[in-house]
Protein backbone atom coordinates (compact mmCIF):
# COMPACT_ATOMS: atom_id res chain seq x y z
CA UNK A 1 0.00 0.00 0.00
CA UNK A 2 2.83 2.35 0.91
CA UNK A 3 4.57 1.50 -2.36
CA UNK A 4 1.43 2.27 -4.38
CA UNK A 5 0.96 5.52 -2.48
CA UNK A 6 4.53 6.53 -3.22
CA UNK A 7 4.08 5.80 -6.93
CA UNK A 8 0.86 7.83 -7.01
CA UNK A 9 2.57 10.78 -5.34
CA UNK A 10 5.42 10.41 -7.82
CA UNK A 11 2.94 10.44 -10.69
CA UNK A 12 1.31 13.65 -9.39
CA UNK A 13 4.71 15.26 -8.96
CA UNK A 14 5.96 14.53 -12.46
CA UNK A 15 2.58 15.29 -14.02
CA UNK A 16 2.64 18.71 -12.33
CA UNK A 17 6.18 19.29 -13.57
CA UNK A 18 5.15 18.40 -17.12
CA UNK A 19 2.29 20.88 -16.95
CA UNK A 20 4.73 23.53 -15.74
CA UNK A 21 7.15 22.76 -18.60
CA UNK A 22 4.31 22.96 -21.12
CA UNK A 23 3.12 26.31 -19.75
CA UNK A 24 6.65 27.72 -19.97
CA UNK A 25 7.63 26.33 -23.37
CA UNK A 26 4.35 26.63 -25.28
CA UNK A 27 4.44 30.44 -25.83
CA UNK A 28 8.06 30.43 -27.15
CA UNK A 29 7.16 27.51 -29.43
CA UNK A 30 4.23 29.44 -30.95
CA UNK A 31 6.43 32.52 -31.44
CA UNK A 32 9.24 30.55 -33.10
CA UNK A 33 7.11 28.55 -35.54
CA UNK A 34 5.07 31.58 -36.64
CA UNK A 35 8.10 33.85 -37.02
CA UNK A 36 9.14 31.89 -40.12
CA UNK A 37 5.73 31.82 -41.83
CA UNK A 38 4.69 34.10 -44.67
CA UNK A 39 1.43 36.02 -44.34
CA UNK A 40 -0.45 33.60 -46.63
CA UNK A 41 0.94 30.58 -44.79
CA UNK A 42 0.07 32.06 -41.41
CA UNK A 43 -3.52 32.77 -42.48
CA UNK A 44 -4.03 29.33 -44.01
CA UNK A 45 -2.46 27.14 -41.34
CA UNK A 46 -2.79 26.54 -37.63
CA UNK A 47 -0.75 28.81 -35.38
CA UNK A 48 0.76 25.68 -33.79
CA UNK A 49 1.78 24.03 -37.09
CA UNK A 50 5.41 23.99 -38.17
CA UNK A 51 6.39 26.36 -41.00
CA UNK A 52 7.18 25.03 -44.45
CA UNK A 53 10.74 26.26 -44.06
CA UNK A 54 12.84 27.59 -41.20
CA UNK A 55 14.99 29.39 -43.79
CA UNK A 56 12.37 32.03 -44.56
CA UNK A 57 13.89 35.24 -43.15
CA UNK A 58 11.59 37.70 -44.95
CA UNK A 59 9.75 38.51 -41.72
CA UNK A 60 12.96 39.44 -39.95
CA UNK A 61 14.02 41.69 -42.82
CA UNK A 62 10.63 43.40 -42.77
CA UNK A 63 10.89 43.97 -39.02
CA UNK A 64 14.16 45.84 -39.42
CA UNK A 65 13.08 47.81 -42.51
CA UNK A 66 9.47 48.66 -41.68
CA UNK A 67 9.60 48.61 -37.90
CA UNK A 68 12.96 50.29 -37.39
CA UNK A 69 14.07 47.65 -34.89
CA UNK A 70 17.71 48.71 -35.15
CA UNK A 71 16.76 52.23 -34.04
CA UNK A 72 14.75 50.68 -31.19
CA UNK A 73 17.79 48.75 -30.00
CA UNK A 74 19.85 51.94 -30.12
CA UNK A 75 17.31 53.97 -28.11
CA UNK A 76 16.88 51.38 -25.39
CA UNK A 77 20.66 50.94 -25.16
CA UNK A 78 21.14 54.66 -24.53
CA UNK A 79 18.40 54.61 -21.88
CA UNK A 80 19.88 51.56 -20.15
CA UNK A 81 23.46 52.88 -20.06
CA UNK A 82 22.57 56.32 -18.67
CA UNK A 83 19.97 54.94 -16.27
CA UNK A 84 22.23 52.25 -14.81
CA UNK A 85 25.12 54.68 -14.36
CA UNK A 86 22.99 57.16 -12.40
CA UNK A 87 21.03 54.45 -10.61
CA UNK A 88 24.15 52.72 -9.31
CA UNK A 89 25.65 56.05 -8.27
CA UNK A 90 22.57 57.19 -6.34
CA UNK A 91 21.77 53.74 -4.96
CA UNK A 92 25.25 53.11 -3.52
CA UNK A 93 25.42 56.63 -2.06
CA UNK A 94 22.04 56.31 -0.34
CA UNK A 95 22.94 52.88 1.01
CA UNK A 96 26.32 54.22 2.19
CA UNK A 97 24.67 57.02 4.13
CA UNK A 98 21.98 54.78 5.64
CA UNK A 99 24.44 52.02 6.48
CA UNK A 100 27.32 54.04 7.87
CA UNK A 101 25.84 57.13 9.57
CA UNK A 102 23.32 57.73 12.34
CA UNK A 103 21.06 60.79 12.13
CA UNK A 104 17.55 61.69 13.29
CA UNK A 105 15.87 61.44 9.90
CA UNK A 106 17.40 58.08 9.03
CA UNK A 107 14.17 56.09 9.75
CA UNK A 108 12.18 58.69 7.81
CA UNK A 109 14.39 58.37 4.73
CA UNK A 110 14.22 54.59 4.76
CA UNK A 111 10.49 54.72 5.44
CA UNK A 112 10.01 56.99 2.43
CA UNK A 113 11.45 54.29 0.18
CA UNK A 114 9.08 51.73 1.70
CA UNK A 115 6.05 53.99 1.28
CA UNK A 116 6.98 54.70 -2.34
CA UNK A 117 7.04 50.95 -2.96
CA UNK A 118 3.63 50.38 -1.38
CA UNK A 119 1.84 53.10 -3.38
CA UNK A 120 0.60 51.73 -6.76
CA UNK A 121 2.38 53.61 -9.54
CA UNK A 122 -0.80 53.88 -11.60
CA UNK A 123 -2.34 56.16 -8.95
CA UNK A 124 0.43 58.75 -9.40
CA UNK A 125 0.68 58.69 -13.20
CA UNK A 126 -1.34 61.89 -13.72
CA UNK A 127 0.94 63.88 -11.41
CA UNK A 128 4.06 62.20 -12.81
CA UNK A 129 3.02 62.92 -16.38
CA UNK A 130 2.45 66.59 -15.51
CA UNK A 131 5.88 66.87 -13.89
CA UNK A 132 7.65 65.26 -16.84
CA UNK A 133 5.83 67.55 -19.29
CA UNK A 134 6.60 70.70 -17.27
CA UNK A 135 10.25 69.69 -17.17
CA UNK A 136 10.27 69.63 -20.98
CA UNK A 137 11.18 65.94 -21.09
CA UNK A 138 8.03 64.67 -22.82
CA UNK A 139 8.86 62.99 -26.13
CA UNK A 140 12.55 62.80 -25.27
CA UNK A 141 14.81 60.00 -24.04
CA UNK A 142 15.12 61.98 -20.81
CA UNK A 143 11.61 61.05 -19.67
CA UNK A 144 12.20 57.30 -19.09
CA UNK A 145 15.72 57.98 -17.83
CA UNK A 146 14.41 60.28 -15.07
CA UNK A 147 11.71 57.78 -14.13
CA UNK A 148 14.07 54.79 -14.08
CA UNK A 149 16.97 56.28 -12.07
CA UNK A 150 15.09 56.17 -8.78
CA UNK A 151 16.68 53.58 -6.48
CA UNK A 152 13.98 51.21 -5.26
CA UNK A 153 13.85 49.77 -1.75
CA UNK A 154 14.98 46.29 -2.89
CA UNK A 155 18.17 47.80 -4.26
CA UNK A 156 18.76 49.77 -1.07
CA UNK A 157 18.21 46.70 1.12
CA UNK A 158 20.56 44.57 -0.98
CA UNK A 159 23.29 47.22 -0.84
CA UNK A 160 22.76 47.65 2.91
CA UNK A 161 23.32 43.93 3.51
CA UNK A 162 26.74 44.21 1.89
CA UNK A 163 27.68 47.52 3.53
CA UNK A 164 26.82 46.26 7.03
CA UNK A 165 29.21 43.36 6.47
CA UNK A 166 32.12 45.70 5.66
CA UNK A 167 34.13 46.30 8.89
CA UNK A 168 34.15 49.83 10.28
CA UNK A 169 37.88 49.38 10.82
CA UNK A 170 38.43 50.02 7.12
CA UNK A 171 36.71 53.41 7.40
CA UNK A 172 38.65 54.31 10.55
CA UNK A 173 41.97 53.30 9.02
CA UNK A 174 41.22 55.42 5.95
CA UNK A 175 40.28 58.40 8.14
CA UNK A 176 43.56 58.07 10.02
CA UNK A 177 45.34 58.28 6.67
CA UNK A 178 43.45 61.50 5.95
CA UNK A 179 40.83 60.15 3.56
CA UNK A 180 37.61 62.13 3.24
CA UNK A 181 34.16 60.52 3.48
CA UNK A 182 33.79 60.68 -0.30
CA UNK A 183 37.19 59.03 -0.81
CA UNK A 184 36.19 56.25 1.61
CA UNK A 185 33.02 55.71 -0.41
CA UNK A 186 34.86 55.79 -3.74
CA UNK A 187 37.91 53.74 -2.79
CA UNK A 188 36.57 51.28 -0.22
CA UNK A 189 32.79 51.00 -0.11
CA UNK A 190 31.95 51.19 -3.83
CA UNK A 191 34.47 48.49 -4.97
CA UNK A 192 33.25 46.10 -2.25
CA UNK A 193 29.67 46.48 -3.51
CA UNK A 194 30.57 44.98 -6.89
CA UNK A 195 28.68 41.66 -6.38
CA UNK A 196 25.47 43.49 -5.49
CA UNK A 197 26.00 45.95 -8.33
CA UNK A 198 26.48 43.14 -10.86
CA UNK A 199 23.24 41.51 -9.76
CA UNK A 200 21.28 44.76 -9.93
CA UNK A 201 22.72 45.70 -13.31
CA UNK A 202 21.45 42.45 -14.80
CA UNK A 203 18.02 42.62 -13.18
CA UNK A 204 17.44 46.29 -13.97
CA UNK A 205 18.68 45.89 -17.54
CA UNK A 206 16.12 43.16 -18.16
CA UNK A 207 13.40 45.19 -16.41
CA UNK A 208 14.05 48.36 -18.45
CA UNK A 209 14.50 46.41 -21.68
CA UNK A 210 11.13 44.68 -21.27
CA UNK A 211 9.16 47.71 -20.11
CA UNK A 212 6.58 49.01 -22.57
CA UNK A 213 4.34 51.24 -20.45
CA UNK A 214 6.71 54.15 -19.76
CA UNK A 215 8.18 54.39 -23.32
CA UNK A 216 4.70 54.13 -24.84
CA UNK A 217 3.27 56.85 -22.58
CA UNK A 218 6.16 59.31 -22.56
CA UNK A 219 7.80 58.76 -25.98
CA UNK A 220 5.10 58.46 -28.67
CA UNK A 221 7.37 59.94 -31.36
CA UNK A 222 8.21 57.35 -34.04
CA UNK A 223 11.93 58.04 -33.94
CA UNK A 224 12.01 57.37 -30.18
CA UNK A 225 10.54 53.88 -30.34
CA UNK A 226 12.17 51.16 -28.26
CA UNK A 227 12.07 47.43 -28.84
CA UNK A 228 8.80 46.94 -26.96
CA UNK A 229 6.81 49.80 -28.54
CA UNK A 230 8.00 48.84 -32.03
CA UNK A 231 5.85 45.71 -31.74
CA UNK A 232 2.76 47.94 -31.87
CA UNK A 233 3.67 49.14 -35.37
CA UNK A 234 2.54 45.80 -36.76
CA UNK A 235 -0.79 45.91 -34.93
CA UNK A 236 -3.77 47.64 -36.56
CA UNK A 237 -7.15 48.61 -35.12
CA UNK A 238 -8.89 45.40 -36.14
CA UNK A 239 -6.05 43.06 -37.04
CA UNK A 240 -2.35 42.52 -36.76
CA UNK A 241 0.49 41.03 -38.79
CA UNK A 242 1.15 38.30 -36.29
CA UNK A 243 3.89 36.61 -38.27
CA UNK A 244 5.86 39.88 -38.21
CA UNK A 245 5.04 40.40 -34.54
CA UNK A 246 6.36 36.92 -33.76
CA UNK A 247 9.54 37.62 -35.73
CA UNK A 248 10.03 40.89 -33.82
CA UNK A 249 9.40 39.17 -30.47
CA UNK A 250 11.95 36.50 -31.32
CA UNK A 251 14.59 39.10 -32.18
CA UNK A 252 13.80 41.09 -29.05
CA UNK A 253 14.01 37.99 -26.85
CA UNK A 254 17.44 36.93 -28.07
CA UNK A 255 19.54 39.56 -26.19
CA UNK A 256 17.80 38.90 -22.86
CA UNK A 257 18.03 35.13 -23.25
CA UNK A 258 21.75 35.36 -24.08
CA UNK A 259 22.35 37.80 -21.21
CA UNK A 260 20.52 35.60 -18.73
CA UNK A 261 22.13 32.39 -20.02
CA UNK A 262 25.70 33.64 -19.54
CA UNK A 263 25.17 35.75 -16.41
CA UNK A 264 22.56 33.80 -14.43
CA UNK A 265 25.14 32.59 -11.92
CA UNK A 266 25.95 36.20 -11.02
CA UNK A 267 22.25 36.86 -10.38
CA UNK A 268 21.91 33.93 -7.98
CA UNK A 269 25.29 34.50 -6.35
CA UNK A 270 24.56 38.16 -5.73
CA UNK A 271 21.08 37.57 -4.34
CA UNK A 272 22.04 34.61 -2.12
CA UNK A 273 25.23 36.32 -0.94
CA UNK A 274 23.28 39.42 0.01
CA UNK A 275 20.69 37.31 1.81
CA UNK A 276 23.34 35.40 3.78
CA UNK A 277 25.21 38.56 4.71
Amino acid sequence: MAHNKFRFVDFIKYFTLLIGVFVVLFPPYVVIVNAFKSTDEFNSSSSMALPKSFLNFDNFTAVFQRGGLLSGFGNVLVIIIITLTLNILFGTMVAYVLGRFSFKLKPVVFGAYLVATIIPSITTQVATFGIIKNMGLYNTLGAPIVLYIGADVIQIILYLQFIRNIPFDLDESAMVEGASLFKIYRSIIFPLLTPATATLVILKTISIYNDMYIPYLYMPKQSLGVVTTILMRFQGVNSGEWNLICAAILLILLPTVILYFFLQRYIFEGVTSGAVK
